[in-house]
């Protein structure tokens, strides 16, 4: 992924996400020399790796594989940051796949804050951590819980949420037709560099092609 393309995302997404009325917190709004330096006293956004997040999976096509996500919390094992929690902000372009992947650890609620539907699939994981294509599926969205088929497809719409467990495979996009999605997380402790299983073998973090000046820094980049 190019830088340009990289700062470009974060700055389209920022406005699309004020446009909606929500509210980002102050480091969304900091320039290049503060995610460089950041001060003593906000430490916990780099040893949290709060902030931007955007991925493609190594693959080059953003929008129709990727996510543009911002950190808005989490914990810190560790690095005394006892927070058990983390929540995320996040945005699906229209037929932007999530691709297919479960955590070991994470549970987590994924929200519909607005904007278009948000589709998501699920399948049961195997033993093996493979795909289940036969055993049917409890899911639970706003309180209801309810069995579907291997693979179902269920629409999200604007205030929807649906749980999601360890183990359970999972990929979502934005509904062909409906606009982009603002989506929220709220989960445990997030890590998204030990607790990831990609169906397919797939980098979580891509390599950047530094084709003009970073404007902003991606959480991996914090380290």
């Amino acid at each position: 992924m190019k830088r340009s393309e990289i700062n470009q995302l974060i700055l389209e997404n920022r406005q699309f996400i004020e446009k909606m009325g929500y509210h980002l917190p102050p480091f969304a709004y900091w320039d290049i020399e503060q995610w460089k330096n950041i001060p003593d006293e906000c430490t916990e956004v780099r040893d949290c790796q709060l902030g931007w997040d955007i991925t493609d999976y190594d693959e080059g096509h953003f929008y129709q594989k990727g996510l543009f996500m911002v950190t808005l919390r989490n914990g810190c094992a560790g690095k005394n940051y006892l927070k058990p929690y983390a929540e995320k902000i996040m945005v699906a372009e229209e037929e932007q796949v999530t691709v297919l992947h479960f955590h070991w650890r994470k549970m987590e609620d994924i929200i519909n804050r607005g904007g278009g539907n948000l589709m998501i699939q699920v399948y049961n994981s195997t033993e093996e951590e493979g795909l289940d294509l036969e055993a049917p599926v409890t899911v639970c969205m706003d309180g209801s819980c309810s069995v579907v088929p291997a693979g179902t497809i269920l629409r999200l719409e604007p205030g929807q949420s649906i749980t999601i467990q360890p183990g359970l495979y999972h990929s979502f996009w934005g509904e062909k037709g409906h606009g982009k999605v603002l989506i929220g997380e709220v989960s445990m402790y997030n890590d998204d560099f030990n607790d990831n299983r990609f169906y397919e073998q797939l980098n979580r973090f891509q390599v950047i092609e530094e084709d003009v000046p970073a404007q902003f820094l991606l959480t991996n980049e914090l380290v």
